[in-house]
């Protein structure tokens, strides 16, 4: 089923089949949409002023908003991870970073190569988090290095988002709602991804 988005000035958003983008979501002008991407329920690209891409295997998790000035370009490059909330202006995020829920990157940003921004923080205009770094912070400063296994809980996350993708394609339905729940209600039965502070402490869910 085609993506339904809004074209403004002759210019109509632009979305890879293999990308799943929820019918929420809203897509203006100046959009451009990789392979393999997942656009989260009301998130929003705006490309009535500068144009917005989002490269292949990315997420823009629900609510994030994306937005910049005539002339500039706001990109989330190859493996990019935006969580809840987020909001990009006039900024470029690199490969294989990640940006947590609720953090602002203003604008002439750049967020490096496998880069974090801590949840909650802003990454004023102009700023350089360097590649595989930590950033935190109201003003964002840059904390320290990613430890392996940060990178490697990151990459983890991502490719939860692209199997979303691959699962809401196949499987995600507007329907109406039960009035109950049902006896033996099933579960959406995935492999274990743990929070990265759980992790950390070397717990599970199913530990006693």
């Amino acid at each position: 089923m085609k993506v339904k988005v809004w074209a403004i000035n002759g210019v109509t958003p632009v979305v890879d089949p293999s990308s799943f983008v929820h019918p929420s979501a809203v897509l203006i002008g100046d959009v451009i949409v990789g392979p393999g991407c997942y656009i989260g329920p009301g998130a929003s690209l705006r490309g009535d002023f500068g144009r917005i891409e989002i490269r292949a295997g990315a997420n823009l998790q629900d609510c994030c908003v994306m937005h910049g000035f005539p002339g500039t370009d706001t990109v989330v490059e190859e493996e990019g991870h935006i969580g809840h909330g987020a909001i990009l202006h006039g900024c470029v995020v690199r490969k294989n970073a990640l940006v947590g829920m609720n953090a602002v990157v203003n604008d002439n940003a750049t967020i490096g190569e496998s880069a974090i921004v801590a949840a909650m923080a802003f990454v004023k205009a102009g700023m350089v988090v360097p590649p595989r770094t930590l950033a935190g912070g109201v003003p964002a400063k840059v904390m320290r290095a990613l430890t392996d296994q940060e990178l490697a809980w990151k990459i983890e996350g991502t490719q939860s988002y692209q199997e979303l993708v691959r699962r809401s394609l196949a499987t995600m339905t507007e329907t109406e709602a039960l009035d109950a729940v049902e006896a033996g209600r099933k579960r959406i039965d995935l492999p274990e991804l743990l929070p990265l502070s759980t992790l950390k402490a070397g717990t599970s869910r199913n530990s006693s």
